[in-house]
């Protein structure tokens, strides 16, 4: 039985719809969307955030024993959950939303609508150590893409609202509406017209003004800026971009390469949460601040208590050394990486958006606090532990305007724009040098099942050649005589003819310009056959090869028709007309608007 105010407002949605036009309609569903949203990064933040302080209250012993525990538990609570109540049918990763748009046309399971919010809360709030924001970003999608498909919206409208989602889940996450709208386009990859930028915007107004509201500052990342930016140390801010842009990569490359060794072994699922909850339990033990999100750390680091990060750890009473401290924080920029790795990896649901500000923000502090201890400078600390944060935000994700407006919306001010700019742009630039693609999309990329940031690639991969393939073509033997061929020649639209033998295979095909000058020879119509005017064709097609295979045919021979074999056998043309008319049509609905 559906719950009742549900149906109600559903079948108010209904009559709506019908009193709305398009465009009206679109504003109205970016208003709920975005309010849905952001209930449910409420919702996940709230969730996580209490199970973290209720596994920590009072310490519950020392953290050095009781603590190892609790990402295990986590862990395993995760695996159950996906085993038990979604029988293993679960998508984690950013990635997966990419699929969604390029091949299931923007369609995402309805299930994603709260299965991410329940594991990745057992994951993080249990001291996993990795990021709520992907999950958010997940459900936001679900959120778009289901409601279109009750309201039976287009592809186009489809792919909006989920855009939607995605932009008000980062605005709830952050209360940053504007990297919100940034994310969903540089991330997602989409094309969107002016005019779809207000739902958009409406959305990721909408999310961020009620996690505005209801979120505590505690629950969210932010800062109060301390220092000015001051422009001596330009310098210094691009060190730092070319530091995030190399680290980026090691962090990408890094994760893929630990992940991938749990992926080898999926069908010992809860051995591989017995080693994964091991090897966390083992780093935790060492550095206590990758146990959950580790925004607090973050925090820590910012108003310069580097100290703090010592406490309940092994190493306690080396925190008065500030050596020790700082090698301290260095060691933890290459480690956070390994222990998301092993979180997800082994089981766990969860992101890498918020491990990512945590390495910039230790890359920040390590750098600044390097030269200052150095007496080689005297740099604000602060801020370029603040600016790290985008550093590696924007060469992870390939995303520099979202990092950009991100740390400038979360420190509530603007005072950092030209050292954000310069560090994103600069560790963007180095990262997309060595990593083409984003570390979320990089195996879906390589694999052509995704869009990237070529268009015409995006276009051509949603292309299928078997879909293009004309058959309508008069079919002639090697034996047959010129008459014959003249014959068909009066009967059909085409102008060229495939020669087969008995078999289907192919042998050649007569094209109507090359026999242009002898069809009206009728002398010749019983003394030259079809073998002796065919021509080989300039290359064959297979029904399985990608379009942008295809295309790079064309291009190279200079043909405008294709012979289709597949196993030898002919099965038609495929025509540079079909596919530019299918390049058109793709065009117009990959492009959003109304």
């Amino acid at each position: 039985m559906k719950f009742a105010p549900f149906v109600k407002i559903n079948s108010l949605l209904i009559w709506t719809q019908t009193k709305l036009n398009k465009k009206q309609f679109i504003f109205l569903s970016s208003i709920l969307v975005g309010l849905s949203v952001g209930l449910a990064a409420i919702v996940l933040k709230t969730f996580a955030h209490y199970i973290f302080l209720g596994v920590t209250y009072n310490k519950l012993g020392s953290i050095k024993y009781l603590f190892l525990l609790l990402p295990l538990i986590g862990l395993f609570l995760t695996v159950l959950v996906i085993k038990r109540f979604f029988k293993n049918k679960f998508d984690k990763g950013l990635a997966n939303i990419h699929f969604a748009i390029a091949k299931k046309s923007s369609v995402i399971p309805p299930e994603q609508m709260y299965a991410q919010i329940l594991t990745s809360s057992l994951t993080v709030g249990f001291g996993g150590s990795a990021g709520l924001e992907a999950p958010i970003v997940i459900t936001g999608a679900a959120f778009g893409s289901n409601y279109s498909r009750t309201y039976h919206l287009n592809y186009s409208e489809r792919t909006l609202l989920l855009a939607c989602g995605i932009a008000a889940g980062i605005g709830a996450a952050f209360n940053a509406p504007i990297a919100g709208v940034l994310f969903a386009l540089e991330v997602l990859l989409i094309d969107i017209s002016i005019s779809a930028f207000t739902p958009l915007i409406i959305a990721a107004a909408t999310g961020a003004l009620i996690s505005k509201i209801i979120l505590r500052d505690d629950i969210l990342l932010s800062f109060q800026l301390q220092q000015p930016f001051n422009y001596n140390n330009v310098p210094f801010y691009i060190l730092l971009g070319l530091s995030a842009g190399l680290i980026s990569v090691y962090y990408s490359r890094t994760f893929i390469k630990v992940e991938g060794l749990f992926h080898k072994s999926t069908n010992k699922v809860f051995l591989n949460v017995l080693i994964g909850g091991i090897l966390l339990a083992s780093l935790i033990f060492i550095f206590p601040s990758l146990f959950g999100e580790g925004y607090q750390s973050i925090k820590t680091l910012a108003i310069q208590h580097p100290e703090n990060l010592l406490d309940n750890s092994y190493f306690h009473e080396y925190k008065n050394n500030e050596w020790f401290v700082l090698s301290f924080v260095g060691i933890l920029i290459f480690v956070k990486t390994i222990a998301t790795a092993i979180t997800l990896g082994s089981g766990g649901n969860g992101g890498n958006f918020a491990p990512s500000l945590f390495v910039g923000a230790y890359l920040g502090f390590f750098f600044s606090k390097v030269l200052n201890m150095l007496h080689l400078t005297n740099l604000p600390i602060s801020n370029f532990t603040i600016v790290g944060m985008a550093g590696i935000l924007s060469g992870l994700y390939h995303a520099p305007l979202t990092a950009i407006f991100l740390i400038a919306e979360i420190t509530g001010g603007y005072t950092l724009m030209i050292p954000l700019m310069i560090v994103s742009s600069i560790s963007y630039a180095v990262s997309k040098y060595f990593e083409p693609f984003s570390m979320d999309t990089k195996k879906l990329a390589l694999s052509g099942k995704i869009f990237t940031y070529d268009r015409d690639h995006n276009i051509l991969t949603t292309i299928k050649t078997y879909n293009l393939i004309e058959t309508n073509f008069q079919k002639l033997s090697p034996s047959d005589k010129l008459g014959t061929i003249v014959e068909l020649l009066s009967q059909s639209k085409r102008n060229i003819f495939p020669v087969t033998d008995k078999d289907n295979k192919l042998m050649g095909i007569i094209i109507l310009d090359n026999v242009r000058n002898i069809i009206f020879k009728s002398e010749m119509y019983d003394k030259i056959t079809a073998a002796e005017l065919m021509t080989i064709p300039p290359a064959t097609v297979s029904s399985t090869e990608t379009m942008e295979e295809v295309m790079k045919k064309f291009d190279e021979t200079g043909a405008w028709n294709l012979p289709v074999v597949d196993n030898e056998q002919y099965v038609g043309f495929i025509s540079k007309s079909s596919v530019f008319s299918s390049y058109r049509s793709k065009l117009k609905s990959t492009t959003i608007a109304y």
